[in-house]
């Protein structure tokens, strides 16, 4: 499913944030690197993915964007980046980093 956020006033002058679907796409998934970072001063685990879906001109609804994010059950892919993957555009690769559910 490829999520996208949304900010809604609090009534106390901030905005509280959700995430809500825009749509689903078939996507292969595959783990490229991993590394640790520091996270509120704990080590964590962060591992970069490749992911493939189909392709999509810029601009549409379809495309993935760096402020989305793709969710699979419980699990939530943060999109880095989106380049086509072929000269013809029929495949993007997104980049992406597993996060956390918010």
């Amino acid at each position: 499913m490829l999520e996208e956020r949304q900010r809604s006033p609090d009534g106390l002058g901030g905005f509280s944030v959700r995430w809500v679907g825009v749509g689903k796409l078939w996507a292969s998934i595959t783990a490229r690197t991993g590394r640790e970072a520091f996270v509120a001063g704990r080590p964590e685990a962060r591992v970069t993915y490749r992911v493939l879906v189909r392709g999509a001109p810029v601009g549409a609804r379809s495309r993935p964007r760096a402020d989305q994010r793709f969710r699979e059950g419980e699990r939530v892919f943060d999109i880095l980046s989106v380049s086509e993957a072929d000269p013809r555009g029929h495949y993007l690769e997104v980049i992406a980093e597993e996060g956390r559910a918010s």
